[in-house]
């Protein structure tokens, strides 16, 4: 990532006070925000974080019915559950010049103001391309809300970055689940219109608009620190480091093995008999997981140098998911969608190694910004391989092949990325 993002981030996320022990004369510490202010932020966080995952874990269940209404194809459908990494790695490039230019606080109101208008227009977009372009717009503003969200916790709660972030982790993982499992349910109760079931979730959005309102003029520290500041970006070639390339690629095979679930995991499960109101249900199973790991593997983590035999263990819950699938997709429906939660919980142990393979704030930032970005990129074709293979196959074999094969290198590179090293000792 570029000097100047990086500077932008770093410069963002700088904590409210100097540190005590800083270079300079002593003065009296600012006064801190006002608890008012500091509690409308906490309801921001936690509403925008019920709805950066919606987007995507409401239109697994209804997936049949919106193929059906645009007369869609099992490959189009596949690249549809592509859509999200892809924008999540382009538009979240955008969100450090955004964050400099504007705030990050205005960044995330418009961001929110973004999922709402992309989650309202989708349903009744009348075609492929419309549904996809106003997805795409929903999902913009999900890229730049996913980037900033840490970056404002660091702004306003510097003294409390792991409980307010723990908060934030459960609501994004609440979200998840909350729109797998109850879509159905709701679309029935609405009338049975799958363009209703889509569009009422943009009435929770609308509502995490509101907040964000009063912090739009909130800059932040968007506009950078001075070259004091400054010169704490480590001058790091991110690309020499095998350690980067490796978590590079142990978070983009953990995003393809999540958006395969959340895309086509309720499909699977349709196919072997259970109803679509069931199948979203056992896909909010698999995503609520996140919600008590989301605090549980973190802290395992960090208290181990190594953190190897965790990328183990949630491999194989991987593994054993996707072979029960195979083999008896509805007798054992529940044990499979719990095994694949475990699973899909890499993703917060991908976030704790990278804050522990770097030695500095600015380290972690261009290390964050590089994993992530390129992992989003890999991911990509992943859905769009599975939706294909379903289509030309006429069933979930090959796709289930497929998905357990990729658990393989996602366990090398987490093996490679956990070991007790940094890549400022690369670079």
């Amino acid at each position: 990532m570029p000097d100047d993002e990086t500077r932008t981030l770093s410069a963002a996320a700088a904590p409210l006070h100097a540190s005590p022990g800083a270079p300079g004369p002593r003065t009296a510490p600012a006064p801190g925000p006002a608890p008012w202010l500091l509690r409308l932020v906490t309801i921001g966080l936690v509403l925008a974080a019920l709805n950066l995952r919606p987007a995507i874990t409401s239109l697994g269940p209804l997936l049949e019915e919106v193929r059906d209404g645009l007369h869609m194809s099992g490959s189009v459908a596949g690249v549809l559950t592509s859509v999200p990494p892809l924008c999540f790695a382009l538009f979240g490039f955008m969100a450090p010049r955004l964050a400099r230019r504007f705030g990050p606080g205005a960044v995330v109101c418009a961001g929110m103001v973004a999922i709402t208008a992309g989650l309202l227009i989708r349903p009744f977009a009348g075609s492929t391309a419309g549904f996809v372009a106003a997805s795409a717009l929903a999902l913009m503003g999900i890229a730049v809300s996913n980037v900033l969200m840490p970056v404002i916790v660091k702004r306003w709660f510097p003294d409390r970055v792991g409980s307010v972030t723990g908060l934030y982790s459960m609501a994004l993982a609440l979200g998840t689940a909350l729109a797998a499992a109850v879509t159905v349910p709701m679309t029935d109760l609405l009338g049975g219109s799958w363009q209703t079931g889509l569009a009422v979730w943009a009435a929770l959005a609308a509502v995490a608009i509101v907040p964000w309102v009063p912090l739009v003029r909130d800059r932040g520290g968007a506009q950078g620190q001075g070259a004091g500041r400054r010169q704490q970006a480590p001058a790091l070639r991110i690309t020499r480091s095998r350690t980067s390339w490796a978590l590079a690629c142990f978070f983009g095979l953990q995003a393809t093995a999540a958006y395969i679930t959340m895309g086509w995991m309720p499909q699977i499960f349709r196919d072997a008999g259970i109803s679509a109101g069931t199948a979203g249900v056992l896909l909010a199973v698999t995503m609520a997981m996140g919600v008590p790991l989301a605090f549980v593997i973190p802290r395992a983590a960090a208290r181990l140098r190594n953190q190897g035999p965790i990328v183990l263990v949630l491999g194989g819950c991987g593994l054993l998911g996707y072979t029960g699938l195979y083999l008896a997709p509805a007798g054992g429906a529940w044990l499979w969608a719990l095994l694949l939660g475990v699973a899909n919980c890499a993703f917060p142990l991908a976030l704790t190694m990278i804050g522990m393979r770097s030695r500095t704030g600015a380290g972690v930032v261009r290390l964050s910004a590089f994993a992530q970005s390129t992992g989003y990129l890999l991911s990509i074709p992943g859905p769009l391989l599975v939706g294909v293979l379903y289509q030309h196959s006429g069933g979930w074999g090959l796709p289930l092949a497929l998905m357990a094969g990729l658990m393989v290198p996602q366990m090398i590179a987490g093996v490679l990325a956990g070991r007790d090293r940094t890549i400022e000792d690369e670079c």
